[in-house]
This record gives structure tokens, C-alpha cells and sequence, in this order.
């Protein structure tokens, strides 16, 4: 099948993007549109019909911005942005691989990952947290594949440079370091003691990025919601590419995350739209909400989570196949599995950018797909990114849909506009790639704009019927 065309004038290739077409078999969304199209089977598990998903207001919200709205990086073209971008994303699906792997020793207190942008990426997005009483307000990488929360704090010996000005935990009234002989400090796979027996933690990693500081008790302003007594690192030697963050928002299934702190409060659940960053879209739509309430949308496709002992932070799912247009791709079952080892597997990531799949089904998604576009010309790949359009001198093109199957019956089908990202001025490539293990890794780009509802409590997580 072959895509139709019309030449335009470049100036006009922003406002376009990918039409409607009705004259095959395939199914086409716009690029820019809000279209989100679910289906569940009538035997899909879900919790919206119990008391599990009752609604609850007042829970604290957060706008969530993408890192580049305030790192103050500069290129030279958005060529360079890409490249830049890929790397570290490159970066944390290695990085997310290694933790699988048996010879993965992290040498952390606090029993979790503290990301860096040298090992697995700065963070694609970012939240405003207040932190201490008076609270200072601090930008705090949003990660839901770690669990542990911490900020650069004075005195500091050793920082890297943030947006924000430092924490000083002196002029709290509120912080209280954590003890050694606490039940917080014992928790921790490793602990050691400072001055004035204050349990501290220590993460380091091969490439030197680290930070190490003392645990404490503190209070922060959530979306105006204060919340008392949560466990943070506060780091007085820290190294890395943070890229402008403070430090890091853990939202990972472990005890220490934030959603695990709340426990009862925020009822094990939070939901997030990530702000999509294609044409026609609003950089400043992102949200975080913590609990239940009416971020959950009424009609959401639940999905069941899946538990793996050897990474517990992170929200596994089960998926059978992908689909592309109305073809599901002939894919060898158990492709996508969990084992028991904990090897393979779906993970769904919001610091990953561009979603990896094993190399079988990426190919088989990459030559579907461009069998389906047809004679649209060939752009040389982008580092990971080989599959590659020069539009820029078209009014519209036909793209046809991608559809996630997941276990259960339950069907995810992306907007057009989380299937491309725009490399240069015109040139677009498909937003998928290799996995470098056997672990799949759902990227931000295509959980772009659509509301994804986490209820790690009742082991499910939702996606809503409309977009955010």
C-alpha cells in the first residue's frame, strides 16, 4: 500500500501531520490528534468495578515538565537534541538490563537504585517539590523504575549543578536525621554510622558517579499537600549528569519509594500523563497525582502487573503481541515472557525514551510498518533510531496504527503521534528500537499523553479511553 501526498511549502509541515484514511484494511490516526482508541475482552480483569478504584479528591497533584524546559541546554539543531537525547537513553536500558543481571551488585543503604545520568540517563521529567518547612522548592527527576527519594543538601562538599538553589536541611524545622538503631536504618541492606550516630547512605557506581549523605525524616509540600515524616538521602558529596534536577522522585513498587511511604494515605496508586512534545501539542499539559481520584478515568483498559523478585522496583506487564494496522504480527509465543530467573519481560519506564523490544519483534514491527507506508522516502537512520522519513515537503502521509495485546484480552492502540519523533527539520523515524537484552522496556514517547493510572496495591495499571 503506498501513502498519497501533496507538496506544500515547509513553513506549513508543522501544522500537518498524519491523516485519517479509510481506503484499506489498515487503521490511521492524526499524528496530533487526541484519538486513543482501547478495547478489553469481556473476560479482562480490571478493579474499576470494586471499591479499589473509588474516587477520592484532594489528592495531591503535580505539573510535570520534561527535563529540557529547564536544563538550559543548548544545540546547535534539534539533530543534536536527538543525539544527545539517544545517548542517554541508550544509557538507561543498559542500565536497566544490568540490574538483571546475576553479577549486578549496587552498593547502596538505602536497598535501592539511585539513578545518575552518567549510568542510565538524566530523567526525561521532572516535578516541583517543596521540601523541608519552610519548604524550598526543588525540581526532583520523576522515576518510576527506583524507589528511592533524595536531594543535593548543604554542606556540600561535592555537588553537581542544579536549577535550584541547594537544600539546607539548618534552616528546616521539620528535618530529622534518621538514627542508627532506627527501624528505617536496620532496614536498609547496609547501613553505616556518622557523626552523632546518624544512619547514613552511600551509592557509587564503575563510572564515579555517586551520592552519599545521611537519611532523615522530612517534610514535603506535594502540589501544596504537605506530607510529613518521609525518609530521604540528604547528599552532601554527589556526582553525575543530573542535568539540572535536585535529585530524584522514586516511584518504583519498593517500600521506599514515595507511593510505598504514603502506603494508606495515597492507597498504593498515582497517575501521570507525560506531557507529549510532537506538533501541536502543549510542553506543559504533565501531571503527577498521588492516590486515587478523579485522574482515574472512568472506562480505562486494566492492564495486571507483574511481580519479578529479581527487580522489585520496577511495573512489569504481561504482554502477548503487537499489532500493526490490523495485523497482529507473527511473533514466537512467550517472546515477551517473564522467566523465572527474571530475565526478559515488559517493563513499563517513564526515564526510557524510545520503547525496546526483542530484536525478533523489532524487526517485525519496523518492516511491517514500512510495507504499510509504502514509497514514502527513505531518511538515513539516527544512531539507534534506522527507520527514518523525509516529510518535509509533505501536507499529510498515512501511518498505520501500532496496537499493544496484553495478557487477558486487554488491546492498547497508540496515537499516531507516539509512533514518530522528529529528528530534524522534516525528518521523522519510527520511535522504537532493539532491545539490548532480552527485557522490553515501554518508553515515555509512546505513553505520551495518554492518562496511565499505576495501582500498585491491587496489582494493575490503567490506561484511560481518552487522552490527557
Amino acid at each position: 500500500m503506498h501513502a498519497t501526498a501533496t507538496k506544500l511549502p515547509l513553513a506549513f509541515v508543522s501544522a500537518l501531520m498524519l491523516i485519517i484514511s479509510h481506503a484499506s484494511s489498515l487503521r490511521f490516526h492524526y499524528i496530533n490528534s487526541h484519538n486513543f482508541t482501547t478495547k478489553t475482552s469481556a473476560s479482562s480483569s480490571s478493579p474499576s468495578s470494586s471499591s479499589s478504584v473509588a474516587r477520592r479528591s484532594r489528592n495531591p497533584s503535580l505539573a510535570m515538565v520534561h527535563r529540557d524546559a529547564i536544563s538550559g541546554a543548548t544545540y546547535p539543531s534539534r539533530r543534536h537534541a536527538v543525539l544527545d537525547r539517544v545517548a542517554r537513553d541508550n544509557a538507561r536500558a543498559e542500565y536497566l538490563a544490568r540490574r538483571l543481571s546475576p553479577t549486578y551488585l549496587p552498593t547502596t543503604d538505602l536497598g535501592s537504585e539511585v539513578v545518575s545520568g552518567l549510568d542510565e540517563g538524566s530523567g526525561e521529567y521532572f516535578v516541583r517539590v517543596g521540601v523541608g518547612s519552610p519548604p524550598t522548592e526543588q525540581y526532583l527527576v520523576v522515576d518510576s523504575g527506583s524507589d528511592v527519594i533524595w536531594v543535593q543538601c548543604k554542606p556540600c562538599s561535592q555537588c553537581y549543578a542544579q536549577a535550584d538553589p541547594l537544600f539546607d536541611p539548618a534552616s528546616s524545622t521539620t528535618f530529622s536525621a534518621v538514627s542508627c538503631g532506627s527501624a528505617i536504618c536496620r532496614m536498609l541492606s547496609s547501613s553505616g554510622c556518622g557523626d552523632s550516630d546518624r544512619c547514613q547512605y552511600e551509592v557509587s557506581y564503575g563510572d564515579g558517579s555517586y551520592t552519599n549523605g545521611v537519611l532523615a525524616l522530612e517534610t514535603l509540600t506535594v502540589g501544596g499537600t504537605a506530607v510529613e515524616g518521609v525518609a530521604i538521602g540528604c547528599g552532601h558529596r554527589n556526582h553525575g549528569l543530573f542535568v539540572g534536577a535536585a535529585g530524584l522522585l522514586g516511584l518504583g513498587w519498593g517500600p521506599m519509594s514515595l507511593v510505598g511511604q504514603l502506603g494508606g494515605a495515597a492507597g498504593g496508586a498515582f497517575s501521570y500523563c507525560l506531557a507529549s512534545r510532537g506538533p501541536g501539542s502543549n510542553a506543559d499539559a504533565g501531571s503527577l497525582v498521588l492516590g486515587r481520584s478523579e485522574a482515574v478515568p472512568e472506562g480505562a483498559v486494566w492492564v495486571p502487573l507483574v511481580r519479578n523478585p529479581q527487580a522489585p522496583s520496577f511495573y512489569y506487564v504481561g504482554l502477548s503481541g503487537i499489532g500493526v494496522g490490523d495485523e497482529r504480527l507473527p511473533l514466537q509465543a512467550g517472546l515477551f515472557q517473564l522467566t523465572d530467573d527474571g530475565a526478559g519481560g515488559v517493563v513499563m519506564d517513564t526515564g526510557t525514551a524510545v520503547t525496546r523490544l526483542p530484536a525478533e519483534a523489532y524487526a517485525a514491527l519496523r518492516d511491517a510498518f514500512a510495507a504499510a507506508v509504502g514509497a514514502l522516502p527513505r531518511a538515513p537512520g539516527v544512531s539507534l533510531l534506522d527507520t527514518c522519513y523525509d516529510l518535509s515537503g509533505y501536507t499529510s502521509v498515512r501511518v498505520p496504527t501500532v496496537s499493544f495485546y496484553f495478557d487477558e484480552g486487554a488491546t492498547l492502540t497508540l496515537p499516531a503521534r507516539n509512533l514518530l519523533v522528529e529528528v530534524d527539520g522534516g525528518i521523522y523515524c519510527l520511535a522504537f528500537a532493539p532491545s539490548p537484552s532480552g527485557m522490553s522496556i515501554l518508553g515515555n514517547i509512546q505513553q505520551e499523553g495518554i492518562q496511565i493510572t499505576v495501582d500498585s496495591a491491587n496489582g494493575f495499571i490503567g490506561f484511560g479511553p481518552g487522552t490527557c
